[in-house]
């Protein structure tokens, strides 16, 4: 799919269609593209916990989502746990902040994979959504996720069972100044 139809067409799937899978190739594929996403001096702290079997997603759903993302993510092919190593992106090896941001940078740096593995899931026909109303200390629990570990979303996969209209954008003029 060619880059501009790809950012077009890619939407936030609140309605999966029933009876798909994530193969562990579609898998590598997608995560493959998060890690190709620029970091803080290709620090790489990006980390994935990914629920493919049934019983984990839906474990994942009813225990750990609010049940708002709890309706949206029904039939979900897979459900991705995003994390982040704290204390590393954004600092100095002997542990101080390299700017004001600190570990905002371990989350910008998620967010640009996370980016990355949403295109990619939709460039090879699937469809996703990011969920950020989610219980962190139940996903550590869940899928063992080390204490230093920040969790920042939940991203559900699968293939859309309805074609969701393109939302309005603002324009140009409105978000951007050029000096």
């Amino acid at each position: 799919m060619e880059f501009k139809e790809l950012i077009e067409k890619r939407r936030s799937i609140r309605s999966f269609e029933e009876n798909v899978t994530v193969t562990e190739e579609d898998v590598r594929k997608i995560i493959y593209a998060a890690q190709q996403a620029p970091s803080w001096k290709n620090s790489e702290t990006g980390r994935y916990y990914i629920a493919v079997s049934q019983e984990m997603i839906e474990k994942l759903r009813t225990e750990c989502l609010a049940e708002y993302n709890r309706n949206n993510t029904k039939n979900a092919a897979a459900i991705i746990v995003t994390a982040y190593v704290s204390n590393r992106s954004g600092f100095e090896r002997d542990g101080s902040a390299t700017n004001e941001r600190g570990n905002e940078w371990g989350a910008y740096d998620l967010g640009l994979q996370n980016m990355n593995l949403i295109m990619a899931a939709r460039d090879i026909g699937f469809d996703t959504l990011i969920m950020g109303l989610r219980d962190s200390a139940k996903l550590h629990e869940l899928f063992g996720i080390p204490e230093e570990q920040h969790v920042m979303s939940v991203i559900a996969v699968g293939k859309r069972a309805a074609e969701p209209e393109k939302p309005v954008r603002k324009n140009f003029e409105d978000i951007v100044k050029m000096f």
